[in-house]
Parts: structure tokens; C-alpha cells; sequence
């Protein structure tokens, strides 16, 4: 059984409204051990591996924050959608590290790891068809928006895994990725909470293009951190993209440089970063380059992007939590 979370994810300085959040997403932690469950013991622990694990809950607390936009923040259908959200990212990590060859996630041993790539990729389906489960007891509409979202989520994983076609732009094909990958699901959590609880529709539109943009932004400042952090400050071993070859927007960015006196980074960029002294060389080089700063003011753009769909919402705590939420991802990279 995992332990109520009472730490939010998101910055909320209203003691109110935070005191709202951590009670019902106390309730929400305890459905999601119940939801995880499956006729065998087996299939249970395996479930709940990643969930027990931890992780910041940002998209079902996401889902209880907007729904604070409407008129019935309780209905008992927005802690229910806040459960989807959840099921299917976590159904979506344990696809993500057999992809990825994955030996940890969050501080514990990834599923491929702990048992083999058969169990953790037909766990993932597992925690799928749960989602699924508990989208049908929200209406033939929801339906049908988690299956879009779903859409999106897997072509952004499978995008992920083929290169740019021929006169694409391999920054658009990666920002492709990230907005299917990442900001889909953080759009379809805010859509939940404001749908859910009776929202205008204009605040609904509004909250989900906030979440598209916000969910893409926070994926972004990861990758700018992956390049600028010292040991520890992220979570990660700094350049760890960059010794895996994965393309990220400050890379993206420094290759599509024409000035001549980039020619050894782009020849590094370009090549096998596995050993460790190519790799602090290029490292070296690209936290001096400009596209550090530009990949930070990109980042600091969208935030400002998605402030400004939140004129919707009158002013108070919780326009104040989402546009705080904003600043933080901006601040993160910079």
C-alpha cells in the first residue's frame, strides 16, 4: 500500500486551497493502490512497483487544481479522472524504460530490471487497460479524449525512435515528440479537472492549452538542466542525454549553429559521446555555447505563452497556483 502523499508538486501559497489538495489527493493515493490491483498477487506487485516508487503526482494534483476553475471541485468524477492521468503515465514509464534499457527509475530498480522487458511492457499494458477501465465510468466523452491523448502519447514514443525525414526540421520533429510525449496528457489532466467540475467550456479550452504548453515547457527545462546542472541539483549525473546520443532542444539548437567556430562541437555533437573524454569535452563546449541562453529564453517564452491563457480565470489562489506553476518551470532552467 503506498503512503498518502501530503507534499504538492505545484507551488500553492493559498493555505486553503493547498489544505483542499492535500486531502483529496490523500484520497486519490488510496485509490490508486486499489486501481493497480490484479487477479494475481504477481501481477499486483509488478503493477505496483513504480507506483510505490513514488514520483511527484503533478498530473492528477494538476487534475484537482483545475478543477478548482469550475463549480464543483468535489464531484467525485474528478478524483476518478485524476486516477486515469496517473494510471497511464505510470503505464507509460514502464514502456519507457524497456525503450530506453532503463535500470532505475525513481531511486528503485525499473521493472525490465527487477523482472524482464516481457513483464514490464505487458505491466504497462496492464496499467493501460485499467486507465481505460475507469475512463468508461466517466462518459463516452472522456472516452474519447483519452484515447486521443493516447494516440498522441505512443506516435510522440514511436516518433522519438526515427529520425527526421528528408527537408524536416529536427527541431519541429523533436518538439513534436515532446508535445506528444509529455504535453499531451498534462493537457488532457488540466481538460479532466475543469470538465469534471463543470467549467465554461472557453476555461476548459484555455486550462488544457495551459497544460499542453506547460507539460512541453517542463520537459524542456529538463533537458537544458541535463546540460547545466552540477552533480546532484538534478537528480542525474549532468550529460546524461548527451552520452546517450538523445537529441534535446540545447542540442538541437547548438547544431543548428552556422558559425564556423562551432565546427568541433557539431563534430562532437555528431559522434560517440560514450566515453568519458569526448563527452566532457563536448559537454565543456556546449555549456559556453549561446544555445544555452536561447533554449532558456525559449523556455521562459512558453511559460509567459501559457500565463497568458489563464486571463480566463479571475484572479485568486488558483490562477495564482497555475501561473506560479508557469514561473517555476521558467525558473528551473535558468
Amino acid at each position: 500500500m503506498t503512503t498518502p502523499q501530503t507534499d504538492l508538486a505545484l507551488p500553492v501559497g493559498d493555505a486553503d486551497l493547498a489544505r483542499r489538495l492535500q486531502e483529496r489527493m490523500a484520497r486519490v493515493e488510496e485509490s490508486l493502490a486499489g486501481h493497480v490491483v490484479g487477479r494475481s498477487q504477481f501481477v499486483t506487485d509488478a503493477a505496483r512497483h513504480l507506483l510505490e516508487a513514488g514520483g511527484k503526482r503533478f498530473r492528477p494534483l494538476l487534475v484537482l487544481l483545475a478543477a478548482e476553475a469550475g463549480e464543483d471541485p468535489g464531484n467525485v468524477d474528478v478524483e476518478v479522472a485524476a486516477c486515469v492521468v496517473e494510471i497511464t503515465h505510470l503505464g507509460s514509464l514502464y514502456h519507457d524504460d524497456v525503450m530506453d534499457e532503463a535500470d532505475l527509475r525513481r531511486g528503485a530498480d525499473s521493472a525490465n530490471a527487477r523482472y524482464d522487458n516481457l513483464v514490464a511492457i505487458l505491466t504497462g499494458d496492464f496499467l493501460f487497460a485499467r486507465s481505460s477501465e475507469l475512463t468508461s465510468r466517466l462518459g463516452r466523452d472522456a472516452v474519447r479524449i483519452q484515447a486521443e491523448t493516447f494516440t498522441r502519447l505512443v506516435e510522440g514514443q514511436i516518433l522519438e525512435t526515427v529520425p527526421p525525414g528528408p527537408g524536416e526540421d529536427p527541431l519541429e520533429h523533436y518538439l513534436e515528440v515532446v508535445a506528444g510525449k509529455t504535453g499531451s496528457l498534462i493537457a488532457t489532466s488540466a481538460r479532466y479537472g475543469a470538465r469534471f467540475s463543470h467549467a465554461p467550456a472557453e476555461v476548459e479550452e484555455a486550462l488544457a492549452a495551459y497544460g499542453e504548453i506547460v507539460g512541453s515547457a517542463f520537459q524542456l527545462s529538463d533537458d537544458i538542466l541535463d546540460v547545466a546542472s552540477e552533480s546532484g541539483e538534478s537528480g542525474k549525473t549532468p550529460g546524461t542525454d548527451l552520452r546517450e546520443g538523445v537529441p534535446t532542444l540545447p542540442v538541437l539548437m547548438a547544431l543548428a549553429s552556422g558559425d564556423p567556430a562551432d565546427a568541433r562541437l557539431h563534430e562532437l555533437l555528431r559522434g560517440d559521446l560514450s566515453a568519458d573524454g569526448p563527452h566532457a569535452e563536448a559537454l565543456a563546449l556546449l555549456r559556453a555555447h549561446p544555445a544555452m541562453e536561447q533554449a532558456r529564453r525559449y523556455v521562459v517564452a512558453r511559460a509567459d505563452e501559457a500565463k497568458a491563457l489563464l486571463t480566463v480565470l479571475p484572479e485568486g489562489p488558483v490562477r495564482a497556483a497555475l501561473e506560479a506553476f508557469a514561473d517555476v518551470v521558467a525558473v528551473r532552467s535558468t
